[in-house]
């Protein structure tokens, strides 16, 4: 009941005691944790805390690693982390790190000469570096506890050699406890069967962080890739064969456009609006004045016909726009009339893809190469089909062809690889 107190009250309540009545309680971390912060309730080898800064991952890690050297389950432990200094200032010495979280009663020595942690029952945990994957061979372990997988160095070798070494015991564990990152190790680790994975955002833990600190991560990063990954832990994927990159995104990012000469509501209709059908691709972008375009809306979906007409309309009276260009591959006449339907007088131009998405996309991700275009904002489940298509290959990617429509009319003109209409 106390744990689930206020911080206030929490420590209002504490104040009452005296130093021998609050020391236990103040370790006892199945009193402080979150749920998401004990050990899972079904059978694992490993166990994935995939969470965002300030979730409590590092002190995830450190009580795991000290209720198995405390219990005695575990005697030989690994503590792997992006570098020496990463393992030694955040999970060993670090303020959430297995030395500053361990009661005066049970607390290791830490044997720097030889980078070991030495508990008073004998159990050991030695200090590894993801730069040094060379140092796991040899040494055996009965568990491991590897930080940040997703920012080591080498993140392949690193981890077979540790899984190598995991051959003590009845029941080798390994806690893994990182921020994703795009990393096919990661990936891999998350597809195995036998790993059970937790997830958790920053503002999880809010009550424990400084005041203001998740309001301010929020006004910054909210909606934006960094974001999505930093904070709420999700995983962004960066197909191999993409034409665009996270990286050079998330550099062309402005807040707020300049004066726009010209704004285009490009539509790239879909034949159904059923569940698994695709969807219909709507993106709004301008060019400005600095002869820079400027993507400002992505406003795809699943929509019935009227729907997305309705949707189209909207947003080119919302953005004052020149006109709706609307490719007619799928719909031909369809689309106009549809637009028509919600307003006859609407501005709009039919253009007919004759090459495939490939070559129509290409010259686009060139402008961007140019720094030539700039996104409004976070346009994430944009951005995010605009680096996870790989031409030739899955689904037909909607917003990538609403978006390339829209920067065709308003930056290239009339290129050999569409047919303009009306």
């Amino acid at each position: 009941m106390i744990a689930g107190l206020p911080p206030n009250l929490r420590a209002a309540f504490f104040e009452t005691l005296s130093d021998l009545e609050a020391a236990h309680p103040m370790h006892d971390w199945r009193f402080w944790a979150r749920k998401e912060q004990l050990p899972p309730q079904v059978p694992w080898e490993t166990w994935l805390v995939l969470a965002g800064r300030g979730f409590g991952k590092t002190r995830t890690g450190a009580e795991w690693v000290r209720s198995e050297a405390e219990s005695g389950r575990r005697r030989r432990i690994a503590l792997v982390g992006p570098t020496l200094r990463d393992v030694r200032k955040t999970m060993v010495e670090g303020e959430a790190g297995i030395i500053g979280i361990s009661p005066p009663w049970f607390r290791p020595l830490f044997v720097k000469s030889e980078l070991r942690l030495v508990w008073p029952n004998g159990a050991i945990a030695d200090l590894y570096s993801a730069e040094r994957p060379d140092r796991l061979r040899g040494p055996s372990h009965d568990a491991a506890w590897a930080d940040e997988l997703a920012a080591w160095k080498h993140l392949d070798e690193t981890w077979d050699n540790l899984e190598l070494t995991l051959r003590g015991g009845a029941e080798p564990k390994r806690v893994v406890t990182t921020t994703p990152k795009p990393r096919q190790g990661l990936k891999r680790l998350i597809a195995d069967p036998t790993t059970v994975v937790t997830r958790g955002s920053t503002s999880a833990n809010a009550d424990n962080l400084a005041r203001g600190f998740v309001t301010r991560l929020e006004r910054r990063y909210a909606g934006t890739r960094l974001g999505r990954q930093e904070m709420e832990a999700e995983l962004l994927e960066e197909a191999e064969g993409a034409l665009w990159s996270l990286k050079r995104l998330d550099e062309l990012r402005v807040a707020m456009p300049p004066d726009l000469l010209r704004v285009v509501v490009a539509i790239d209709p879909a034949v159904s609006s059923a569940a698994r059908s695709a969807e219909t691709g709507i993106v709004v972008a301008g060019l400005g004045a600095d002869g820079v375009g400027y993507v400002l809306k992505d406003l795809s979906g699943r929509w019935r016909p009227e729907e997305w007409a309705e949707r189209a309309i909207a947003a080119y009276r919302a953005h004052s726009a020149d006109r709706i260009v609307g490719e007619t591959n799928n719909g031909g006449d369809l689309v106009e009339a549809t637009l028509r339907a919600v307003d006859p007088a609407i501005p709009y131009r039919a253009v007919t893809a004759s090459r495939g998405k490939r070559v129509r996309a290409e010259p686009i991700a060139a402008l961007y190469e140019q720094g030539r275009v700039r996104h409004v904002g976070a346009l994430p489940r944009l951005e995010d089909q605009m680096v996870s298509w790989q031409p030739g290959e899955g689904a037909s990617p909607d917003r990538v062809d609403a978006l390339v429509w829209a920067l065709t009319d308003l930056m290239l003109g009339e290129r050999s690889f569409f047919y303009v209409g009306r």
